[in-house]
């Protein structure tokens, strides 16, 4: 049987279009990006979703200087878990300060919903569950993660005790298993995240 030898050009052309390969998520991590039909970040890009419910989304591809950015902002928190989470929280604001001049968000507030009326200039904490989501999974896969897992997105929400609805990001503690919300949404534009016990997260409103 003779061989099929493809030129360079048909393999060059067959590399363009095979999958990137794909971010390890679980099924709650992945609904995340199937519900509103987006792809899952890899190693080199990721969606970033705006507009309430991302609604509008533009693509972060990260150079080479944002690797080097990122790997210096999380280095400094090779000590433990707790230098590491104070480092997450620089590694979002300096997401939040990439992207603001990128895609308007620059003025954006704190606690942004459908009421704040400016949904092209805001995001609401379903974009800033998938943002931040998609943030920690990319440095999980550049091998930056140390002392922490990504966990699923966690949610809270009981009206009988006036609780409004609300999802954030989660990292999981590796060696004890505790889960620290990492939220955005919260805080104005370039502000540090909230981090916290999910426990403690849970019962705020």
């Amino acid at each position: 049987m003779r061989r099929l030898i493809l030129p360079s050009f048909a393999l060059l052309a067959l590399a363009a279009i095979a999958p990137a390969h794909a971010i390890e998520l679980t099924g709650p991590q992945a609904d995340l990006y199937s519900s509103v039909s987006i792809n899952p970040p890899s190693k080199s890009e990721m969606t970033v979703c705006y507009g309430f419910v991302c609604r509008r989304r533009a693509t972060l591809a990260f150079s080479d200087g944002d690797r080097r950015a990122l790997a210096q902002i999380m280095a400094a928190g090779k000590a433990n878990a707790a230098a590491e989470r104070a480092a997450i929280q620089k590694a979002v604001i300096w997401f939040d300060r990439r992207v603001g001049p990128m895609i308007g968000t620059t003025k954006r507030i704190a606690k942004a919903d459908i009421r704040a009326g400016s949904d092209a200039t805001n995001f609401d904490c379903f974009d800033t569950t998938r943002d931040t989501t998609s943030l920690l999974l990319v440095l999980r896969e550049w091998n930056l993660l140390k002392f922490h897992g990504v966990g699923n997105p966690r949610y809270r929400g009981n009206p009988f005790a006036f609780q409004t609805p609300h999802n954030t990001a989660v990292i999981v503690d590796r060696a004890t298993s505790t889960e620290w919300v990492v939220d955005m949404w919260p805080k104005n534009y370039a502000e540090a995240p909230d981090v916290m016990p999910v426990a403690r997260w849970l019962k705020e409103d």
